[in-house]
């Protein structure tokens, strides 16, 4: 894979987290497929950009989300025009100044290229907790905490 490719995946992973960190539920939305899906931390699958941009409006509306700290760990090409990427996430609540480590998590993208432009089919956000290892969990936060400038 050429690294043309993997910098446009990159960018295209960079917008989303973009999007979340300035609660721009529309711009976000924008960065999927017709009929891409979105799965959320707590579990929450929506369909679709309109669907994406309804389930986000109130969430930036009511809640003061927390921005993320982010770290691609690997990407890769599953034909010519389409790739997967995987990242780690943590996030620094509203007020704090270091990541929590009970919302880190795994973040997969899965993107395609549909008319000369890539679009997100899949975006997964899951929990990194590893039940019983909590060695893991503190070695992905100090792995974040570094990037915290």
């Amino acid at each position: 894979m050429n690294s043309s490719f993997q910098d446009e995946i990159k960018s295209l992973y960079q917008i989303i987290i973009d999007t979340w960190n300035n609660r721009d539920a529309e711009g976000m939305a924008a960065q999927f497929a017709v009929q891409g899906v979105q799965i959320g931390f707590d579990g929450s699958k929506v369909i679709g950009r309109e669907e994406i941009l309804s389930h986000l409006e109130p969430i930036f509306e009511n809640h003061p989300t927390a921005p993320f700290i982010t770290k691609v760990k690997d990407i890769r090409a599953l034909g010519a025009e389409a790739a997967i990427l995987h990242a780690i996430a943590g996030m620094i609540p509203p007020e704090k100044t270091e990541i929590e480590p009970s919302v880190n998590a795994h973040q997969t993208l899965v993107a395609v290229k549909k008319n000369n432009a890539w679009q997100i089919e899949l975006f997964q956000n899951t929990p990194a907790q590893f039940h019983g290892r909590p060695e893991l969990v503190e070695q992905m936060t100090n792995e974040l905490n570094q990037l915290i400038k």
